[in-house]
Formats: C-alpha cells, sequence, structure tokens
C-alpha cells in the first residue's frame, strides 16, 4: 500500500522561521522517509475542521505550494486534494498540472472534483453554480484536459467551454500523463466520471466496518464492468486521519484492513499542522509496510 500525506493546515507558529521554510521542513522529511506522494488543499479560506479558529486562518494556493515544493524535493508525488473544477478556466488548469510535471521531472498528480464549499465561494466571489452544472464542467474539463495530453488540438465544443485550439506544449513528462484522482463517491455522477475518466478514486474511512467502502467500490467495479474496464486499472485512495499520538503499529494495523478491504493507497491528515513527530510516524510505518509485502513476495 501506498502511503501520502496531505496537508490541510498551515498553521506552524514558529516565529523564528517563515511558513515557507517551516512547511518545506515536513515535507522535505516526508520526501526523505519514502512516502509516495504530498498533497494539499485547494482552497483560499482554511477548512479544517481542527484548525480554522481565530489567528489559525492560514492557506496558501496550492499550485504555487506545489510548484515551491517541487524545488524542495526529490522524489515524492506532488498535487491538489482535490481541486475545484470552478476555481481555474479548464485550459490555465491543466497548464499549471502540466508545468508542475514538467518542472519536477513528472511527479505531478492531478486531482480535481466538483466543489462543494458555498461560504468559501460567497466570501472569496468564488463561481459555484448549481451541482449539475459543476458536473458538466468536471467531465468536460476532463476531456479537455485528456485532449491536450494526447496533442489533440483541433477545436473544443462543449456546453461550458469553448477551445479553438487546446495546444498543450510542452507536454508531459509522466506517461501517458499525469494520474488523474477525481475525489468524491457519489454513484450518479462521480463514480461513473472516474470510471470513465480517472486513474484513482478517492473514498473516506468511515467507521462502520467498512460497509461504505465495500458498497461504494461495488458501484466502481460494476460501472466499469459496463463499460468495459478493466476495476483493476483505477486505484483506490482512502482518506484517513493519523489521531494524535497514535502509534506505528495502530497505524499499520489499520492500513492492513484497508488493503483487506481493497485499498491501494492511503493518504493521510492530521489534526492541527503536520508535526516532525507525525511525519516520522507516517514514514516508519511506510517503512514497515514496504517490509510486508516483502514479505508476502
Amino acid at each position: 500500500m501506498r502511503l501520502s500525506m496531505s496537508i490541510t493546515n498551515f498553521s506552524w507558529r514558529d516565529g523564528r522561521r517563515g511558513l515557507g521554510e517551516q512547511l518545506a521542513e515536513i515535507v522535505e522529511a516526508a520526501d526523505r522517509g519514502g512516502l509516495y506522494g504530498v498533497w494539499v488543499s485547494d482552497h483560499l479560506l482554511q477548512v479544517d475542521p481542527y484548525g480554522a479558529r481565530p489567528g489559525e486562518t492560514e492557506m496558501l494556493e496550492a499550485y504555487t505550494t506545489l510548484g515551491y515544493l517541487a524545488a524542495r524535493t526529490s522524489r515524492v508525488r506532488l498535487g491538489a486534494l482535490v481541486t475545484a473544477v470552478t476555481f481555474r478556466p479548464p485550459a490555465l488548469l491543466i497548464k499549471a498540472v502540466t508545468t508542475l510535471d514538467v518542472l519536477s521531472g513528472g511527479r505531478a498528480m492531478f486531482g480535481i472534483g466538483a466543489g462543494y464549499q458555498v461560504e468559501e465561494a460567497a466570501a472569496m466571489g468564488l463561481a459555484l453554480p448549481p451541482v449539475p452544472e459543476r458536473f458538466d464542467r468536471l467531465e468536460e474539463t476532463l476531456q479537455i484536459a485528456l485532449r491536450m495530453w494526447t496533442g489533440d488540438t483541433s477545436p473544443y465544443r462543449g456546453r461550458h467551454y469553448t477551445l479553438e485550439a487546446p495546444v498543450g506544449s510542452p507536454a508531459p513528462v509522466a506517461r501517458p500523463h499525469p494520474p488523474i484522482l477525481v475525489g468524491g463517491t457519489g454513484e450518479k455522477r462521480t463514480l461513473p466520471l472516474v470510471a470513465r475518466y480517472a486513474d484513482a478514486c478517492n473514498v473516506f474511512d468511515i467507521p462502520d466496518g467498512g460497509a461504505t467502502l465495500q458498497h461504494k467500490l461495488g458501484v466502481l467495479r460494476g460501472l466499469c464492468v459496463e463499460i468495459g474496464r478493466p476495476y483493476e486499472q483505477i486505484e483506490k485512495v482512502i482518506s484517513t486521519r493519523l489521531q494524535p499520538g497514535e502509534s506505528t503499529q495502530s497505524f499499520v494495523a489499520r492500513c492492513s484492513a484497508f488493503a483487506e478491504l481493497g485499498i491501494d493507497h492511503a493518504t493521510v491528515i492530521t489534526t492541527g499542522p503536520w508535526t516532525g513527530e507525525s511525519v516520522a510516524t507516517l514514514a516508519e510505518a511506510a517503512g514497515q509496510i514496504a517490509e510486508l509485502a516483502a514479505q508476502d513476495k
């Protein structure tokens, strides 16, 4: 199983060092520690329920942050979990992901979803159309991304977006393109988009003994059968939380349970900002999981 860290809270409080250096220290530790990837939230306002208190609302713009982290790391994959489709015009968003991929040597991940934060949109003047339109825009953006990444510059004309010549140059380093993760588990719109376009889905760690997870993955499997796509082509990613003070052994056991349910990749958040200790726990867990996998072979 792959392990990645997800940064949702940028409220470090070491007044001796700048925010950039504190962020880099955490992510460089993840890079050295053998984690698969680093995700950041794509918001303008902090939406972490454990951090959005007065005086603790720092939130960095996602793709500027990812570019900075690309220069400070050499191995970890980098992406936004996930970008709301209405935040940026499709060509600009795809160019940002492609640029990240090129400058990082093929380490970009493309996380995208329909968006949901009504309060943030109202506060910051961001577009947030009705839900059906957001999903229409999400599908069109996925179609445009695949065109730009395969070199198809023919005109694109959808209901919401028109591109006369969607040029994608330079091409991404990752082949065939940066992996696409579509966030969400809705059965009417989201999972069908995963089956048709995505390389990964993102499910959630719900404390119900795995019942919801098994149901959602069963729906996805059925959708893949309907369109003739191998279900195994889609990476199953779960979002989970490293609890304060949780031991490496406890977390490894949790990941083993996820693997039994068909999960390939865990992306991990924390309560509050990441610390050196929590990164070390996650890195140690990654090492133990790798050892267990080698023993199974």
